[in-house]
């Protein structure tokens, strides 16, 4: 059943993505961004934190929310630095030419990146050859990136 969810999800998100310049995982006609989560907070809080519909931001055609009005100056005066990686997509996934959705669970920062992934299990694989498996995936991502926009 959770497969079948899982999966249903990813086709969701899919169809409903906004692909203007670089590819961002947003979900709704809204093209909320990282199922609505800080992205500022998991570089100052250390943990995911979410966001607030009435503190936002957009940006390459997705909306951010923030949990405060600090974290969207911090966001709006350098938004790449807490971008996640990849459009927020699997970046396991990514390594193997595909877009997935995410388990904002599976959030960690390496090398100050912050990256997702589809699962826990998903998130273990990807981290078992974590330089490789990023190398893999920054391969793949500019013909993603291409294949996806409108």
């Amino acid at each position: 059943m959770k497969t079948i969810a899982r999966t249903l999800l990813a086709l969701m998100l899919l169809s409903s993505s906004a692909f203007a310049g670089d590819l961002v995982n947003v979900a709704g006609a809204s093209h909320i961004a990282i199922n609505g989560y800080d992205p500022v907070a998991f570089f100052t809080d250390g943990k995911p934190a979410h966001g607030s519909p009435f503190i936002s931001a957009m940006h390459r055609g997705a909306t951010y929310f923030f949990a405060s009005e600090e974290h969207k100056k911090m966001f709006t005066s350098n938004p790449d630095r807490y971008l996640p990686q990849f459009g927020g997509f699997c970046a396991y996934g990514v390594g193997y030419d595909g877009l997935y959705p995410v388990d904002i669970s599976t959030w960690q920062i390496r090398n100050d990146k912050l990256y997702l992934n589809f699962s826990p299990e998903t998130a273990k694989k990807f981290n078992s050859n974590f330089d490789a498996n990023v190398a893999k995936a920054e391969k793949y991502w500019p013909g993603l990136v291409q294949k996806n926009e409108k």
